[in-house]
């Protein structure tokens, strides 16, 4: 009979042992002077990245849609100049020809700058978002007792529990939200070249 109530009781502390442990578990996070997070992961995964993706995506489709409108309207305005060359006289048409040239060359400029500011959005919101995020990232640090923050992507081997990725985008998203309230980026060219950069590496002395 002892040997039977010894072994319940065995059992009963083996099946309460997870009920007890994650009890008994520290919530604080780790605490490290060094912590990595995935710059790309973090932008991307954050409601300022996924608005500003959509974003981007909905200015290419619109013009890729306007680029096909042109390329039908040129390939129609071409067809009807080579149909009427035969009862043109060369001069004149040699002028309508190189007119065509002209207007074919500006219209590929202007789209080509269209394509080139939708390209400098990306880089335009990354540089807000990091501009913003980074008093939210200093409390982080503080809260984790770290100096600095290193991209995990050039870090060769760390342990996760210093990773603060997934955390910092919960509290990035809860103070900054998708970033709407921001001014959006001038484009083509009306970005601040000495604006805020995207960091490789936060740090907090204080």
């Amino acid at each position: 009979m002892g040997r039977l109530w010894s072994a319940i009781v065995a059992l009963a502390l083996v099946a309460g042992a997870p009920a007890c442990l994650a009890q008994t578990a520290p919530e604080r996070p780790v605490q490290s002077p060094i912590l990595t997070l995935d710059q790309d992961q973090l932008f991307g995964g954050s409601l300022w990245g996924k608005r500003a993706a959509a974003r981007i995506e909905a200015a290419s489709a619109e013009l890729a849609a306007e680029n096909r409108q042109i390329e039908a309207d040129l390939t129609r305005e071409e067809r009807a100049l080579t149909e009427v060359r035969a009862t043109m006289p060369a001069e004149e048409f040699r002028k309508a020809a190189d007119a065509f040239d002209a207007k074919v060359t500006d219209i590929r400029r202007t789209q080509e700058a269209k394509a080139r500011a939708i390209g400098q959005m990306q880089d335009a919101e990354r540089q807000r978002f990091y501009a913003a995020a980074l008093p939210v990232m200093g409390e982080v640090l503080r809260s984790r007792g770290a100096v600095a923050v290193l991209d995990s992507r050039a870090i060769f081997l760390a342990a996760d529990v210093i990773d603060i990725t997934d955390e910092m985008i919960e509290r990035i998203d809860a103070t900054l939200g998708a970033g709407e309230d921001a001014p959006l980026p001038e484009a083509p060219d009306g970005t601040d070249p000495s604006g805020p950069t995207e960091p490789s590496g936060t740090g907090d002395g204080n």
